[in-house]
Parts: structure tokens; C-alpha cells; sequence
């Protein structure tokens, strides 16, 4: 079982077709793959409350279908990431809290994913935002401005305010699937889509968030994951509790590249305090090159 792990590690979904042949087996209702998803990995990105905010009745079939100890992360509603930007939204952010209660306990990050236009002259809304939430919630905040990542006095400025309030900086790294040639359609959509920014590795609370936007062939990874088998490690010596989520450009064979990452890093804390229990996918998925 994955969930004695320092390490949470999961994708950017629960519920993908393909993965019937990985995680829950054919024949598999969709009612099902929470739960059979939550059997392997410890934790998800719930980006649909990105777009609208879920039915109680949905919330609660999420907290049912997974153990106590499996971890979501959900981003803010985009009316106030986006629309509002952090401002004048206490109504909807309160309404948005009491819709997801029944999944609290079990939401690792709340995840705060802000847009380009979120620049330095906005740390104030971001500030005063932050102090507005209630203090037993863990966040993450992902910001896309050129700005945060020119390593100046605008970067350190978001950096000091994340640390003042215990917020987890969320790190982005693109290289892998940039480095792939765009000649098909799901790499071409990942092109558009995804923002070309520059992987700055730092922790800013105890929860640092890594998303690992992979190379549609698995082995092409290892180069760009070389950093990260230093850097968690890191993280994990200094009590952290990293999450590390990982996409590929259509998906289909993320859970394959999560187990070959995941092994990649047992195998360097191998010896260590931090050893990670074994990662496998229950209907042999894994047979797919890995190592």
C-alpha cells in the first residue's frame, strides 16, 4: 500500500478509459475508479472544481470511495482565481467551502492556480487573501507571470510572502514535454496549453507540489527527472511531504511513467530514513518498459 509513503504521489485524474488496462481492470463501472485509483496512489489533482463547483452529493461519493489517509488536492473555483482575482469573494469562497466540507479532512493542498495576468503589482490581494483563510488549511499557490520567474526582486517578493504564510509554491515542470516533437495532436494541445516557464525548485512551507508534465515515451523522462531524484530527497530529510503529480500529453500511460519514477526515487532513498514502500499498478501495466 502506497499510503505509509513521506512521498504522495498521484495524476492529474482519477477517471481515464485507458487505464483500465493499469489500474482498475475491464469491465470496471466509472462509479468504481476513485476507489480502484485510490488502492495504487495516494493522491490526485481535482481540477474539475477549477470550472464549477460539485453537487454535495458528488462531494460525498468522493469522500466514501477513498481510505482516510488518500490525499486530494483542489483547486480554487476560476470565479475566484480568475474572474475575481482574489479580491471582493468571500461569499463564493465560503459557499465553495461549505459545498467541499465532507472531503476537508481528506484535501491534502488547496490549490490556488493563478493567471498570467497575476502579476508582482497583485501581491497585495494575494497577501490579504491568504490571511483570510482559515489557518488549519494547507495551500499551494501556482503562479504564471513572467515576472516570478526572473529570479529578481519580484520572485523573491512571492517567495517571502509564500513562507510568511506557510503557502506551498507549486512548480511546473514543462521541460520534458516541450523537448518532445510536436507530431501529434496530444503533444500539440500540451504545446498550446502549457506554460514554457523555468523550473524553480523551492519550498516555500512543508508541502512543496511538483507537476511532472512528462515526454510521451517513458524512457525519455530520465534526463529531465535526474534533478528531481536530488531535490526530493532533499525535501524528505528535512521532514517535508512533497506531492508529486504526474502527466503525460494524453494521459494514457501516466500511471506506467508514475511507477517508473516512483521507482527510480526508491531506489536512490534506498538505505535511507525515507525509504518508499513498493509502487505497482494491479492490473500489469507495469509490464510496459519502466526501467
Amino acid at each position: 500500500m502506497p499510503f505509509a509513503s513521506p512521498l504522495k504521489i498521484g495524476m492529474a485524474m482519477w477517471s481515464h478509459a485507458p487505464w483500465q488496462r493499469s489500474l482498475y481492470g475491464r469491465g470496471c463501472p466509472s462509479t468504481d475508479r476513485l476507489s480502484r485509483y485510490a488502492e495504487t496512489f495516494s493522491t490526485v489533482e481535482g481540477n474539475t472544481t477549477f470550472y464549477a463547483t460539485p453537487k454535495p452529493a458528488t462531494v460525498q461519493n468522493w469522500a466514501d470511495a477513498t481510505p482516510d489517509d488518500f490525499r486530494f488536492t483542489f483547486k480554487l473555483p476560476k470565479t475566484i482565481t480568475h474572474q475575481y482575482k482574489l479580491m471582493h469573494c468571500q461569499g463564493q469562497l465560503g459557499e465553495f467551502f461549505h459545498v467541499m466540507a465532507p472531503v476537508a479532512e481528506k484535501t491534502g493542498i488547496w490549490k490556488i492556480q493563478l493567471p498570467a495576468s497575476f502579476g508582482p503589482a497583485e501581491l497585495p490581494a494575494l497577501s490579504a487573501f491568504l490571511k483570510q483563510l482559515p489557518s488549519e488549511l494547507t495551500v499551494g499557490v501556482e503562479v504564471r507571470h513572467p515576472a516570478f520567474f526572473s529570479k529578481g526582486e519580484e520572485e523573491k517578493a512571492l517567495n517571502r510572502l509564500l513562507i510568511e504564510h506557510q503557502a506551498n509554491r507549486i512548480i511546473m515542470d514543462t521541460r520534458p514535454v516541450f523537448s518532445a516533437p510536436a507530431t501529434s495532436e496530444a503533444v500539440i494541445d500540451a504545446h498550446q496549453k502549457k506554460p514554457r516557464v523555468p523550473v524553480h525548485a523551492i519550498a516555500t512551507a512543508m508541502h512543496p507540489v511538483v507537476r511532472f508534465i512528462g515526454h510521451p515515451e517513458l524512457d525519455a523522462n530520465d534526463p529531465f527527472f535526474a534533478n528531481w531524484l536530488q531535490r526530493l530527497p532533499l525535501w524528505l530529510s528535512e521532514g517535508r511531504q512533497p506531492y508529486l503529480f504526474i502527466h503525460t500529453p494524453d494521459n494514457d500511460f501516466a500511471p506506467e511513467l508514475a511507477v517508473r519514477l516512483h521507482r527510480q526515487l526508491a531506489q536512490q532513498l534506498a538505505g535511507t530514513a525515507q525509504t518508499l514502500p513498493e509502487l505497482k499498478l494491479p492490473q500489469g501495466g507495469d509490464q510496459v518498459s519502466l526501467l
